[in-house]
């Protein structure tokens, strides 16, 4: 494979989600105006001619805290929600107020777990980018906070850019928060801390040196955005984290100047569906595996036959994902699975030619298929 550099990366990006933080819209004071940094958003998107934007937004949540003058986000998920509800129609006026003066054509969509998960709404979801960038439409997406309790406990906008990214098939990601990048040790405590320019594998060293911090308005912090990295390098896409807060960043992105922290993908990009398998679903159970069925499944990307099932973990329906563990109950692969639970507990450690006289069924001869199983890490 050809291991491109920066520049032909971003040359090629013609798709680009970029992910906006809230403390770029409202200060980390969450007394300030977002119209000034919206302009110098809207100002630099203009000069990106002939390429697919989808901006994912955080901010609903902390324009519903300044509207309402409250100066710490509450943990009460209602709380919340409600914020969110008084928030989000201000922050798409005011998205919208600022774009127009670009000529710049918006369209706001909320997402929730379900959306990504259920692969109808899926899908139902990508054909209406579709249309969209026909339309030379820039999607504004942020989560259903209101009405999404998951979203709001767990969830983070940068998980969700990348979910989106993968959706629609990006060719570059951008995290915009209000740091230069990704530091080697944290600048608030050391003062010569260096920026780490580019990241070409993942080091599980990486995660020690990243520092969490949480802000007044958002849920991110360095963490997540390091997770998102991950994430997108083994789906294939690059990825960038990069200061916001000053007026010429995607400018300067674009023009290939080595700003923020770039992280290159490690292989090609994964098919949709793959991508759609490891990070879009929640599995519903685990089927442990023998070692024959681990080395057939990481060296020769075969399917999961019966025979090489050892035990069953959990309950599901066909059609359900699930995790694929070796003996040590290390996850190794997850797919669609072609049995419900109890079927597979019948009919493991059998051969294919078997299942028929223990169903009472002509069933499928493979447990998982291949075309249907995506390899998560090798032990």
């Amino acid at each position: 494979m050809k291991l491109f550099n920066r520049p032909s990366y971003i040359q090629n990006a013609h798709r680009i989600v970029i992910k906006i933080g809230s403390s770029l819209l409202t200060g980390k004071d969450i007394q300030q105006s977002p119209d000034l940094f919206l302009e110098t958003l809207a100002y630099q998107i203009n000069q990106l001619k002939k390429k697919d934007i989808v901006i994912v937004t955080s901010g609903a949540i902390a324009l519903g805290m300044q509207k309402l003058k409250v100066l710490m986000r509450p943990k009460h998920i209602p709380k919340l929600q409600a914020l969110a509800s008084i928030g989000q129609s201000n922050l798409m006026y005011k998205y919208e107020l600022v774009f127009e003066k670009f000529h710049l054509k918006l369209s706001q969509v909320l997402l929730t777990w379900d959306d990504i998960s259920n692969r109808k709404r899926y899908e139902n979801a990508r054909n209406t980018f579709k249309e969209l960038f026909e339309f030379g439409i820039i999607p504004v997406i942020n989560e259903n906070d209101t009405v999404s309790t998951d979203e709001i406990k767990f969830g983070d906008n940068d998980t969700l850019a990348v979910l989106v990214s993968h959706m629609i098939g990006s060719d570059l990601l951008i995290l915009l928060t209000d740091t230069d990048g990704l530091y080697e040790t944290d600048p608030k405590h050391d003062l010569n801390a260096k920026i780490i320019s580019e990241i070409f594998q993942w080091d599980a060293e990486l995660e020690k040196k990243i520092f969490h911090t949480e802000s007044k308005v958002g849920t991110g912090g360095m963490l997540t955005k390091l997770q998102a990295a991950k994430k997108m390098m083994k789906s294939g896409v690059p990825m960038i984290i990069a200061n916001g807060t000053k007026k010429d960043t995607l400018t300067q992105i674009f023009q290939a100047k080595p700003i923020g922290t770039f992280f290159y993908p490690k292989s090609q990009k994964m098919t949709n569906r793959k991508r759609w398998l490891t990070w879009g679903v929640k599995p519903h159970g685990i089927i442990v595996i023998d070692d024959g069925a681990q080395k057939a499944i990481l060296t020769k990307n075969t399917s999961l036959l019966p025979s090489g099932v050892r035990d069953v973990l959990g309950t599901w329906d066909s059609g359900e994902i699930v995790r694929i563990c070796n003996h040590d109950k290390k996850e190794i692969a997850r797919g669609i699975i072609n049995y419900d639970s109890e079927e597979v507990k019948k009919i493991k450690g059998c051969k294919t030619a078997e299942i028929e006289t223990i169903l009472g069924y002509t069933g499928y001869a493979e447990v998982i298929h291949r075309d249907n199983l995506v390899v998560l890490e090798k032990p």
